[in-house]
């Protein structure tokens, strides 16, 4: 064990120490808090008021909205804007005639514009219809109804507790996406490792004084620490930067005097009832283990992929069959989430292959509490499985040079 420790240590410190290590892990949270401001900072900036010039000859009073304004202009002035439009106030023209609706414009109208330029024209169109058939409009806007919907989820106790299918959608989503990634990203780079030091020849060095399942757990293990320390920072750093980009990019100081006290309880309040279905603790735990469990069953098969080849390029053939599983996995996401309870959605989250994914797709639905435990129980062993197997391959392959092997080859590997 003491070995094992003295290889984790090795390479958990040798990567952790890494210029790229250091740079991705400020580089990510950095791009995760772009994708979540830059979006609301552009929105925000893009909203600038335009004025739309429309012919006095229409019927149609089209209604100021917070950044469109509508003016009439006189039937000359439209044929002169027609003909140059470069010199005039207006963002668009609005030609109303026979039925017919254009938009004149010298720049290329923008798409939310004239979806409301849209919607306005066809509301006014229907109350027209409406009056020509004889039937008051008031009468028909009275009869439209808003029904709201609550689900309620029964416990065993008897008490019901609200439940949130889009919050389950998305907690799930996310869940398996992150899954996915960390595997492949942390997976691969065990992978890699094992090829550098094999071309490298230090492996000749290093097995010398410890055995080489030793060396395989130990190069797992180190690079799992490696992830689960970069996982963490993003977590932390996430947070400061998009808090901080928050305070220096987007107008908070109107946005907290526009939202109350009590307004600031309900909406805690409101997202707190949004997630009150949903097992937070168990989620947080069930991700960390089958993020461990899933990439230590996966990297053991990627460590004797590393081991049975000498570069990259020839790794495809092998580990295209390893990644299948988990790929099929990531495409049936969405399928799992429409039907959580179902036989596909079972049987994915008890194979041990597929289970991280779809299991962390499932969990915010609810999933029995025997269904779990079975799923992570069939991971660890096929875990512990895979890990002998893969190190018979790894012990054999690790020394192998100048010959690429075929599955015949290692079928032998296995048999030793």
């Amino acid at each position: 064990m003491h070995k094992i420790w003295l290889v984790i240590r090795r390479e958990y410190l040798v990567r952790v120490k890494k210029k790229s290590f250091i740079v991705m892990t400020i580089l990510g949270p950095l791009l995760m808090a772009a994708l979540m401001i830059a979006p609301i900072y552009l929105a925000n900036e893009n909203q600038e008021e335009r004025l739309i010039a429309v012919n006095q000859q229409s019927d149609f009073l089209l209604e100021d909205t917070e950044l469109l304004h509508f003016t009439s202009i006189p039937e000359f002035e439209v044929i002169n804007l027609r003909k140059d439009f470069s010199l005039s106030p207006y963002y668009a023209l609005l030609n109303i005639e026979k039925g017919k609706f254009i938009l004149y414009s010298n720049q290329q109208i923008s798409l939310s514009v004239s979806r409301d330029i849209q919607r306005q024209i066809e509301q006014i169109v229907e109350i027209n219809n409406l009056k020509e058939a004889g039937i008051d409009p008031q009468i028909i806007e009275n009869a439209k109804t808003e029904i709201e919907i609550t689900t309620r989820l029964i416990e065993k106790d008897g008490s019901s507790t609200n439940s949130h299918s889009e919050a389950s959608m998305g907690i799930g989503f996310i869940s398996g996406i992150l899954i996915y990634i960390f595997i492949f990203m942390y997976g691969t780079m065990v992978m890699r490792g094992v090829i550098e030091e094999k071309a490298n020849r230090i492996v000749e060095i290093i097995i010398s004084s410890l055995k080489p399942f030793q060396l395989m757990m130990g190069k797992i293990l180190g690079v799992a620490a490696v992830g689960l320390t970069q996982f963490i920072l993003w977590i932390i750093l996430t947070i400061i930067i998009s808090t901080i980009a928050e305070l220096t990019f987007l107008d908070t100081s109107s946005m907290t005097n526009e939202i109350s006290a009590n307004e600031q309880s309900v909406i805690l309040a409101q997202l707190a009832n949004i997630t009150g279905g949903i097992n937070l603790t168990q989620i947080l735990l069930s991700f960390i283990f089958y993020f461990l469990a899933g990439y230590l069953m996966y990297s053991s098969l990627f460590a004797a992929v590393g081991s049975a080849v000498d570069a990259e390029a020839d790794t495809q053939q092998f580990i295209l069959p390893i990644t299948i599983p988990l790929i099929l996995s990531f495409i049936l996401i969405q399928p799992i989430m429409d039907s959580p309870d179902g036989a596909l959605a079972f049987w994915m989250s008890i194979i041990p292959f597929t289970s991280p994914v779809i299991m962390m797709v499932r969990l915010p639905f609810g999933v029995p509490g025997w269904e779990l435990l079975l799923s992570m129980g069939i991971l660890v062993s096929t875990f512990i499985a895979t890990t002998w197997l893969a190190g018979r391959i790894y012990r054999t392959g690790i020394l192998m040079y100048g010959k690429k092997p075929s599955y015949k080859e290692l079928w032998k590997w296995l048999r030793y």
